[in-house]
Parts: structure tokens; C-alpha cells; sequence
């Protein structure tokens, strides 16, 4: 498994568990220097007031004072009062207007993705190196105030880590605390309060690492070696090869090592994965069950009509309640991958499991009074929340009703209710540019894309389904998610093509009239499976021979109002399915044959 995987299972299932350091690499993209790099820009200060230059500040302030440089003595030389020192300090860790403007000194996607960790209760102990407050307005933004910890004195007033919701442990110290942590000696050795509680931290926890070095911090180092436990995993993620001092924690932890692009993409991705995982765990069986049954006993009494109407109602607004743009967002952080596209899809599939189970009982034993409550569902699930972003998750949206429509017209082909089906397709769910769209003009898996830009879809499992990857991948999401109402793996297969044919066959129906869309052809994983166009097409033309009129293709109006009429649109598609055959493989002869030699009589 990819280590930020295994990270992301291991901080979805154990929340709480894990806690994070986080080094100056992490502030550097929001334009905070470190410790250092404050400590010599304010030696080029003390050298400016004595009216000197200091192309070298470090070798600079050795050679005027004749010892090493000290933040505190140099900060304190610099600004003599508290205010001013205060003041100074500000400039390096808190934005201007320009800096504001331009996202600079802010919390960067790092700030965020922790922080959105840890209000979730994964994330409670946060470990930084670093001076500023990026880590604390992150939190703040998303409605947390964390317990921060940069002195001994407010180390020895908190309260235990177990009753913290977030702890932020400031290593070094604040950047208004001239008390900070910089020189190497400072760095040796901590207090002994703040040793106490880095040697609870290292020993109760697993650790999550970015952006620190491990170089300079004597001190942190010397509390991971003592740690004796190794009861939770240690993840060093690393922009490049490890140091030396690094090289040698990750050994003695014996640490799962990830290359990272950037903290912000590392994290980024991390809770991401979580979030994922979390969407994708299925309702627990017993309330599904149990859901059924209700829905059963309501559907086997006409007086429970009422009931069974607020119930469907209910569950398809427990549906839409999860539709937001939290769990779904609308753009995208980075490119969209077939990891992000198989996410998205998963968590749309998770929110809706209960309903497509309800669905597809509740298609097999529809009745005609029970057709205004599903078409009621399919036009709630169609409408679009969100207008603006990535055009393919735009689409999507539509991809919980796409699923409904399907788990219905599965569980009533099981009972061979056409008119039902037939219904469904006519249902009015869209209006764009003021004209109604119906079902079939909008939720079956070809036309779910507005932009045209369904090819992206074959990014899923790769280019060995080529136009059909979307089509296989909801055959088998449905298979899974709908699998009492086709007790056979088989079985499924057979009605989820059937499903596909009849909409193809009423899609060039409805357009006999229009000469381009009569000759195209709605496509489907059916094309990859051929015997079952031969058993469905057969199925068909069979009954029509057999009872004419009276067959239930005639009587439902699904592709055709008479026997004649519903001969030709078979004979319409399947001429048109040999032709897209012939082009996907010129050289596909079985079962395509078979097909040819009936077109030709």
C-alpha cells in the first residue's frame, strides 16, 4: 500500500492517536523565516545603528563582541522596551497589507489540512519548531482554541493531554516570548518540564513528521531516543534524500519513510485519503436491514401509503443533507487523477447505499401509485447544489440520481415491469436553456457529462474499456450495492445491460425524428458483451413474434406503439452496434458474426 494510504487508514482509525511535528519547512511557503534567519537580519540591524556593514552577520557579530550570537541579548540590543520588541517581532511573523494581499504570513494548506484533522477529532497533539501562529489561526478558523504550550510555567498549568481536544506544543517558544529557543545552546537540552512532557508525548503516541531537519534540534532529538515505545508508527515525510541526524531517527524509530512534493500536497492528500475512508464505510448492515423491512411492510398495504411516501421522502433527504459542498466540493485543490475521480465516485456510492437497497426492492414491487414518489426522488437527487468549478464534478452532482434511476430499473426488470421503467425515462428532472430535460436526457452514464468530457472517465481503470469505463465501473458499484435484488452475479449483469438496451432502444425512439440522433447510439458496457445484446434482442423479438400486440415491449410505449414500429428501432440499434463493433475492432468476428447474418435478414 502507498505509505500516505497506510498513514491515512492508520489516522481514520485510530483517532486521537497520532500526533504531528512540524518543522520551519512548513511556515518557509508562507514566507516566515526561521529562528536563524530572524537572529541575523537583526545582527544587520546592530550593525546599521553602529554605522558598520555586515556582509557576513554571523562572523560580523563574533568578531564585535567576541562571542556567539544570542537571539535574546541581540533582540534586546536592537529594541529596548518590551513594546518596541513586540513591535519588531511583529514585522516577521504577522502580514502587511501587500503580504495580505498577495497570502503571505498566513496559514498555508498545511495550517489548514491539520486543522481540519484535528476538529475532527483525528488530530490533538500538534508539535512545532516554529515561532509563529499560523498552526493557532488555522485552528481558529475552524472553531478551535487550542491549548498552547511554549513555557515550562504553562506546561505545568495545563491540563492532561486526555482531556485536551488540541494541544500545541511551541518547542522553541512564541515569537512575543523573547524567551525563544535559537542558539545551539539553547537547542542542547529543554527544561525540565518541557522534557517530561515531550518523553509522554514520544512514548504515547505515534508521530507524523514534516519539515523538520532534525540537524540543530539537540534537545528533540535526545527525547525521540529515549522514547521507549514503539506501540504507534513513526511517518518521516521527506521533501528529498533524509540528513544524517535524520537517517539516523528514522533507523532508531524504525520509521515509515514518504517522499513528499510539498507539505501542503503531503497533508493535502493525507486528509483527503481520510475524509475518503471516512465517506466510503458503509451504514452499518443491521440499520440498512432494518430499513428495508420498513420499507417492505409499508409497500405490502395500500393503507400504509402515507407512511411509505414520507419515507422514501425521508431517506432521499438524509441523501441530500450529505450533498454539500463540505463532503463534495465543486473545485479542486490540485489535477483531478483517477485516484480523486474513484474517491469522489466512492463517496457519492457510501452516501446513497441505503437508498439504492430501498430502491431496488422498492422497484421490484412498484405499482402504479408508487410512480409519483420515485419520480419525486429522481428530480430531488438531480438538482445541483453548486453552479460554478471543475466541470467534471459539476456533472457528477447528477451521479446519486444516475444511481437511483438504475437500482429502480434493476429491482423492476427483475418483474419485467417495462411501463415502469418506460415512466421513469419520461420523468421531467432539468430545465436548461427553457426546455424540460427528462431521465433520459440526463442520468443515464453517456449523458452524464455536460462539457462533452466523458473520455476522462477512462482514467478510472485505464484505457482497456475505452469508452465504456463509466458504464463497468457503475455495473459494478450497482452489483455491490444492490446485490439482494439479484441474488447472481450473473443475474445482475444480464438486468443492468437489459436496463442499458431498453434505454438505448427508447433513446432512438424518442429521436426517430431527429436525423443526426437516429444514428447515434447510446453506448454501454453491453458493447463488451455482446451475447447478452444477442439474449435481450432475442428476448424482444421473440415476444413480438410470439403474442404481437399483446406483448409487454408494445404495451408499455417503450420503443415502439406497434409491433412493426418496435422491430425496426432493434433493427436500427443493432445495425448502428455493429457499425461502432467494427470500429472499436475491425477485427472482432464472434459474436459480431451472428449479428451481422441477422441484420442481413
Amino acid at each position: 500500500m502507498d505509505p500516505i494510504q497506510s498513514l491515512a487508514f492508520s489516522i481514520q482509525s485510530n483517532p486521537g492517536v497520532y500526533a504531528v511535528l512540524l518543522g520551519s519547512g512548513v511556515s518557509r511557503t508562507a514566507s516566515i523565516p526561521t529562528g536563524w534567519e530572524i537572529t541575523l537580519d537583526l545582527i544587520g540591524k546592530l550593525a546599521r545603528i553602529r554605522n558598520e556593514e555586515a556582509p557576513d552577520p554571523e562572523s560580523w557579530y563574533r568578531a564585535t563582541y567576541d562571542r556567539e550570537p544570542d537571539y535574546s541579548d541581540i533582540l534586546e540590543s536592537v529594541a529596548k522596551s518590551p513594546a518596541e520588541r513586540q513591535q519588531l517581532l511583529r514585522s516577521y511573523f504577522e502580514p502587511d497589507e501587500n503580504e495580505r494581499a498577495d497570502g503571505g504570513k498566513q496559514p498555508t494548506v498545511t495550517h489548514k489540512s491539520i486543522a481540519w484533522l484535528t476538529a475532527r477529532g483525528y488530530i490533538r497533539v500538534i508539535l512545532t519548531t516554529n515561532f509563529d501562529r499560523l498552526m493557532e489561526n488555522a485552528l481558529q478558523d475552524e472553531g478551535i482554541a487550542p491549548a498552547v504550550l511554549s513555557t515550562p510555567d504553562q506546561i505545568r498549568d495545563a491540563l492532561p493531554l486526555a482531556h485536551t481536544k488540541c494541544c500545541v506544543v511551541k518547542i522553541h517558544g512564541d515569537y512575543l516570548d523573547t524567551r525563544i529557543r535559537n542558539t545551539s545552546a539553547e537547542l542542547e537540552k529543554y527544561d525540565k518540564m518541557f522534557e517530561t512532557l515531550l518523553d509522554r508525548i514520544f512514548d504515547e503516541y505515534g508521530l507524523i513528521v514534516c519539515g523538520w531537519s532534525a540537524e540543530w534540534d539537540a534537545g528533540l532529538r535526545a527525547a525521540i531516543y529515549r522514547a521507549p515505545s514503539r506501540r504507534f508508527t513513526t511517518y518521516w515525510a521527506s521533501h528529498g534524500a533524509a540528513g544524517g541526524e535524520a537517517r539516523k531517527l528514522i533507523e532508531h524509530r524504525n520509521a515509515e519513510t514518504i517522499p513528499i512534493r510539498s507539505a501542503d500536497e503531503f497533508f493535502q492528500t493525507v486528509k483527503e485519503h481520510v475524509q475518503s475512508i471516512g465517506e466510503y464505510r458503509q451504514p452499518h448492515p443491521l440499520s440498512t436491514t432494518v430499513a428495508v423491512e420498513t420499507l417492505k411492510r409499508y409497500l405490502s398495504e395500500p393503507r400504509h401509503r402515507i407512511r411509505l411516501s414520507d419515507f422514501i421522502d425521508d431517506s432521499v433527504e438524509q441523501v441530500v443533507e450529505k450533498l454539500t459542498d463540505d463532503n463534495f466540493p465543486m473545485s479542486s485543490a490540485g489535477e483531478i487523477d483517477g485516484t480523486a475521480i474513484a474517491a469522489r465516485l466512492q463517496r457519492y456510492e457510501s452516501v446513497c447505499s441505503t437508498l439504492l437497497m430501498l430502491a431496488s426492492v422498492g422497484g421490484y414491487w412498484a405499482e402504479r401509485d408508487h410512480l409519483h414518489i420515485w419520480r419525486r426522488s429522481l428530480v430531488r437527487l438531480s438538482k445541483q447544489n453548486a453552479d460554478n468549478g471543475s466541470d467534471l464534478w459539476l456533472s457528477l452532482q447528477r451521479y446519486p440520481a444516475t444511481l437511483l434511476f438504475y437500482a429502480l430499473g434493476i429491482g423492476a426488470l427483475e418483474y419485467n415491469k417495462f411501463g415502469f421503467v418506460a415512466e421513469l425515462l419520461s420523468t421531467v428532472v432539468d430545465r436548461k436553456y427553457n426546455e424540460d430535460r427528462t431521465v433520459l436526457e440526463t442520468l443515464p452514464p453517456w449523458f452524464a457529462f455536460d462539457f462533452g468530457g466523458s473520455d476522462i472517465m477512462n482514467l478510472l481503470n485505464g484505457a482497456e474499456r475505452q469508452h465504456f469505463t463509466f458504464s463497468h465501473w457503475m455495473h459494478n458499484a450497482l452489483k455491490r450495492l444492490t446485490k439482494p435484488a439479484a441474488k447472481e452475479d450473473d443475474r445482475h449483469t444480464y438486468l443492468f445491460d437489459k436496463l442499458d438496451i431498453l434505454v438505448a432502444l427508447n433513446y432512438t425512439f424518442q429521436n426517430r425524428d431527429n436525423g443526426r440522433l437516429y444514428r447515434d447510439l447510446p453506448l454501454g458496457a453491453y458493447c463488451n458483451r455482446t451475447n447478452n445484446w444477442l439474449k435481450i434482442t432475442d428476448e424482444i423479438i421473440n415476444s413480438l413474434e410470439t403474442i404481437g400486440n399483446e406483448s409487454p415491449f408494445v404495451a408499455s410505449g417503450l420503443f415502439g406503439e406497434s409491433v412493426e414500429e418496435c422491430r425496426h428501432i432493434v433493427s436500427v440499434c443493432e445495425d448502428r452496434l455493429i457499425k461502432i463493433l467494427r470500429t472499436i475492432d475491425p477485427l472482432f468476428i464472434d459474436p459480431l458474426l451472428i449479428l451481422r447474418q441477422r441484420a442481413n435478414n
